[in-house]
This record gives structure tokens, sequence and C-alpha cells, in this order.
């Protein structure tokens, strides 16, 4: 499990396909990477990914084609910046909301707005996931847990104050870019709860 809480931004050493997946070497870039430990998990722009090698200043795993499928790591170019977050422990606090790592879908920047200090950003979702999606409701995008402020025909906004910004990959993102969405994990259980029930 994660929280939502960027800890640490990196970037794409290599991306190969190997035996028909890919295989991922990442930069540790500003994560803390003290301690690690081989089969740890890892969220890279919010997919969990799992350590299979690692030295000082970076580690490898594997993408199988699903997750290639559901995510946007399988388009990621070398020195690309990614968000890194790594697994929960049970002693730290919940600052974000709970993330799973499991991504159920990729969207896209729509705009960028300027509101006062802070930055409206627009995005457009698929369909099928856009009634998981609700006002003042939690959304996970490239690994980071954001408030959703509204919510349209197409997509949804959020705001990003400065420390976000600067402290997570969107510095470098742009309109028209893809992006990894997870919806709220609550809004899964109750619609597989509905089904069963009717």
């Amino acid at each position: 499990m994660f929280t939502g809480i960027i800890e640490g931004v990196g970037s794409i050493r290599a991306i190969e396909s190997v035996g028909g997946d890919a295989h991922l070497t990442v930069d540790v870039g500003t994560l803390e990477f003290d301690n690690v430990r081989l089969g740890e998990s890892i969220a890279v722009n919010g997919c969990c990914l799992t350590v299979t090698a690692f030295d000082h200043n970076s580690f490898e795993c594997d993408a199988s084609n699903e997750t290639l499928r559901l995510t946007t790591l399988g388009s990621l170019g070398a020195n690309q910046l990614v968000n890194l977050e790594r697994a929960l422990l049970p002693t730290q606090r919940l600052g974000g909301h709970l993330v799973s790592g499991h991504v159920d879908g990729v969207g896209s920047v729509r705009s960028i707005g300027e509101d006062a200090r802070a930055q409206i950003w627009t995005f457009d979702a698929p369909e099928e996931l856009r009634k998981y999606i609700a006002k003042k409701g939690s959304i996970c995008i490239n690994g980071v847990s954001l408030t959703v402020n509204e919510t349209d025909e197409t997509g949804f906004t959020v705001a990003l104050i400065p420390h976000t910004v600067a402290h997570t990959s969107f510095a470098s993102t742009k309109a028209g870019d893809p992006v990894n969405l997870e919806i709220d994990q609550v809004a899964r259980y109750v619609e597989r709860l509905l089904e069963f029930r009717n």
C-alpha cells in the first residue's frame, strides 16, 4: 500500500523489451533509498513495481503486459522524470489516501491554468473511469494523491499547490501528456457489492 505522498522524483534510465514484456531501470534521484530490500514495492508514477535488483543509485523492476496496457510505463523514454514512493509502513502517517499502486487506466492533461499561487489542472479520463470520479473525492494521478475539485462530461479538475508542483514530476508535465489514474478504492468495492446485491 501507498499514500500518494511522493517521496522523491527519479528518472528512467532504461526500458528494455525482455521476453515479450518490459524490464525497467530507474534512477532514484531524490528518493531516500536507505535500507532498500530485494522484493520490496516501489510505486513508479503510481504503478506498484517489485525491486528485482538495486545499487546505491538505481533499482530494476519488471512490468507485465497487463501493466504496460493499463499504464504509461511502456511509453516512457530515457531520462523522463517519474514520481517515486516506497511502500507504506504500519508506523507511518497516512498523509494522502490509501493507494494500491494498481493503475486503472490512462488519462491526459487537458489544460493547466493559474489560480493565485496554485495551478488548476484539468484532466480527461477514460469513459469507463468517469463514473468513479466524484467532486471532493480522492484520485491518484501519476502516484500523487489529489482531491477532485470539479467533474465534467469528459474529466475533472484538481488544484496543485506550489509545493506539489515543485516536488513531483508535474514540474515537467504539460498539456497533452498522458497520466496514470487510480480511482479511490472505495468506489471499486461499492460497485462490486452492488453487482452481487442486484
